[in-house]
Formats: structure tokens, sequence, C-alpha cells
């Protein structure tokens, strides 16, 4: 488990900082549902390091809930019963959190040295209210470096600071109970960090199937019936806005499934990441085309 975390390490360059010797005041929150697989390599940099770890489960089936008791986190369960909010919001509308800071992160991500010691300082400073975080992806055993993979999400802020955006009020539990491209918005200065975060998900293949398949649900739903919200498509905005634009403009093109294939593999470069590359471009040329099938089915009906 801490072997893991060391090795990973070393795909990215050290910083000067040095790390504290007093459990940082930071309230973390890591949504779960059948992420034993995963959860041991997320928990064990917070150990010891983040004053709150707080497991949101969904009844998972698997060994989620003991991985997380073994590393003395708290562990809350998650209803969903359709509707708004989901999951991450939930909690940061119910918890009453005990530290300033909060930061969002998924099972499969995993703090490394040089961006724990980055937030530390982070959020020391008053010139900030919220941070994005760039997040680099490991997929198939190796760190995708080209084909538009390089993601950056608003994931630390001040506790009672930031929200999630509201793109649909008429969910499911097909859709997933988790928040899918909802961004984090938040009221005041937001600022960036320089260092990584890692995202590696260590399930099958047949996992990330199932999970993209409610996510398609989702965003088909969205692009019929969405709201409006603070976060507008933009050709020119921050990445949450260009990716926004950029979705939209595929799906009213014919074809667009295999011109979103050619655009990151060719013109993105993601040939340059191999087999890992290939596999995980094809996947998201297949996503939109999901989306647009379901969109097409919707209007039938």
């Amino acid at each position: 488990m801490y072997n893991r975390v060391d090795a990973l390490e070393q795909h990215f360059p050290p910083v000067a900082l040095p790390l504290s010797n007093y459990r940082v005041p930071l309230s973390v929150i890591v949504p779960v549902k059948n992420d034993a697989k995963n959860l041991a390599r997320c928990l064990a940099p917070l150990q010891n390091w983040a004053e709150e770890v707080i497991v949101v489960d969904s009844h998972s089936v698997d060994e989620t809930v003991d991985v997380a008791r073994r590393f003395g986190v708290t562990v809350l369960q998650f209803d969903y019963r359709d509707g708004w909010p989901k999951k991450r919001q939930s909690v940061l509308v119910t918890h009453k959190f005990r530290t300033g800071w909060v930061l969002l992160l998924d099972a499969d991500e995993i703090l490394l040295g040089p961006v724990k010691r980055e937030i530390e300082t982070a959020i020391r400073t008053d010139l900030y209210d919220g941070y994005w975080l760039q997040f680099q992806i490991r997929f198939l055993g190796r760190r995708l470096r080209f084909g538009d993979t390089a993601l950056w999400k608003l994931a630390l802020f001040r506790a009672g600071r930031g929200c999630y955006e509201k793109r649909l009020s008429e969910q499911d539990a097909s859709m997933s109970d988790i928040e899918v491209h909802e961004h984090i918005v938040v009221l005041g200065k937001v600022g960036r960090l320089k260092n990584p975060v890692c995202h590696e998900n260590v399930n099958d293949l047949h996992r990330y199937v199932t999970k993209h398949n409610e996510y398609s649900n989702w965003e088909a739903k969205v692009h019929l019936q969405g709201a409006p919200t603070e976060i507008q498509p933009s050709a020119w905005g921050t990445q949450a806005q260009r990716r926004r634009w950029l979705k939209r403009v595929f799906l009213r093109v014919p074809g667009s499934p295999l011109a979103l294939f050619f655009y990151l593999y060719l013109f993105r470069l993601g040939i340059l990441d191999g087999v890992p590359g290939l596999i995980y471009c094809v996947f998201r040329g297949i996503q939109i085309f999901h989306v647009k099938a379901k969109m097409y089915e919707a209007r039938l009906k």
C-alpha cells in the first residue's frame, strides 16, 4: 500500500517546501461505492496529515467500509432519493466541518508529497478562497501525457464558500448518485496550484464502462433539459468552459464520435501514449456516441 504511493512519487518533481509536523487544518471528502481496490491508496497519504477525512459511501457491497475504518476516518452513508443534491453536494450542505478548508478527492486520486506541501502553504494565505488542482491521469498502468488528458478541477476551497452548480433537477439513480460533470463554484478569488494529483483507477474496464454508461444517461438529459449555470460554454474561458463548449460543438456535428477520436488521437497526439492512449481516445469517442444515441432515443419518446 505505502510502497505503491512511494513509487508514484517518482513520476513527479519534488518541491522545497517542508511538510508540517502537525495535522493540516483540512477536511477531505472522499465519495465511494465499491472502491475497496482504490481506497487504501487514496487514504494512505492522508493518514496523520489531514485533520478530518470523510469517506461518503453508497452502501458498498465489497470491503470499502472495512478499508476506510482501518484508517480511522469518518464514514457516512449516503441514501440517494433522486433529484438534487447529489452525493458530494449533500455532504457540503449537511456536514459540520471541523476545519476551514475542504478538499474533494475521488477514491482513485492520490495526493503526492509535492502537492501536499503546496496545499499546506496555500491554505495559510488569505489571498484566495479556492484553488484549481491539476489531475494527471494514469490509465492501464501508463501516465497519459497527450490526447487532452490533463484535467483541472476546482477541488480545494474554504468551507462554506464553494458549492456545486446544479445543471439538472430531474435526476435519478440511473444517472449515478454522484456529480458527473458538475463543477464547483467558489464565492471569492480563485488561484491555481502547480503540483499535480495522480488519478489512477485500478478497477477493470468493465467497471469503467459501467460507470460511464450512467454518466452518458445524465449527459443526454442535461443536453436536452439542463438549466443554464454559472459555468457557461466558452471557447476562451476556463478549461471546464472550453471542454463544455467543445462537447456542445461535437454533439451537433454529424459523425462527431469519429471526429472526436481523430481530434484527440491525432491532432492532440494521443497516439504518443501507446495502446493505453488509443483505448482512452476510443472510449472518449464512444462516450459521445452514447450521449447522442440516448438523446435521439429521448426525442423519439
